[in-house]
């Protein structure tokens, strides 16, 4: 599987690259995206390409129970033209693409795709953020609230069509707990 963290917005998805090395011009040697080794489980050859600072590589096993931890390195401002503070920020988007392997060895054979929404803030502003949601949904009624998703302990993912999923493959845009596909 390849875990990448995106831009959700069009927009930003234009120009994904320029924008991926100007943040790595301003953090030379950073990663925007890493795997949280100890806190995964069943993940195995883990590799990082030092081209795609916003890609995670990793085997796992279907039949096994596996949660693949990440790290964002960056905060949804930075990628925001004015940098005053109090900024909305970007959104992105995790992206899980896994693959079966073919008979030649190789990853290429594109099984199933999956993605979230998230939004990225430093500590403080995410206390700010989760109690002014928090207040904000308090005040709603019974029946509004059936609209929105509860939060989990863990990241669920949405499943990506395979049309999507192909133009963004096509296009190069390079804890989630991941289950068995049932398709070996």
């Amino acid at each position: 599987s390849i875990i990448r963290v995106v831009f959700h917005d069009r927009r930003l998805q234009y120009t994904e690259h320029q924008q991926l090395e100007g943040w790595k011009w301003n953090r030379p040697g950073d990663r925007l995206l890493d795997l949280d080794i100890p806190m995964s489980v069943g993940v195995i050859d883990i590799k990082t390409n030092p081209s795609q600072l916003n890609a995670v590589e990793f085997l796992w096993d279907p039949t096994k129970c596996t949660s693949a931890f990440i790290q964002v390195h960056c905060i949804s401002t930075e990628f925001t033209p004015r940098k005053h503070g109090g900024e909305k920020g970007v959104p992105f988007r995790i992206q899980v693409d896994t693959f079966k392997q073919t008979e030649n060895g190789e990853y290429t054979d594109h099984l199933h795709s999956a993605s979230c929404q998230i939004k990225v803030f430093k500590p403080k502003g995410a206390d700010r953020k989760q109690k002014t949601d928090r207040e904000k949904m308090e005040k709603r009624t019974a029946h509004e609230k059936e609209k929105y998703q509860p939060s989990y302990d863990t990241t669920i993912l949405t499943e990506v069509t395979k049309q999507i999923c192909f133009c963004l493959l096509r296009k190069k845009y390079i804890g989630i707990v991941l289950k068995g596909l049932g398709k070996n």
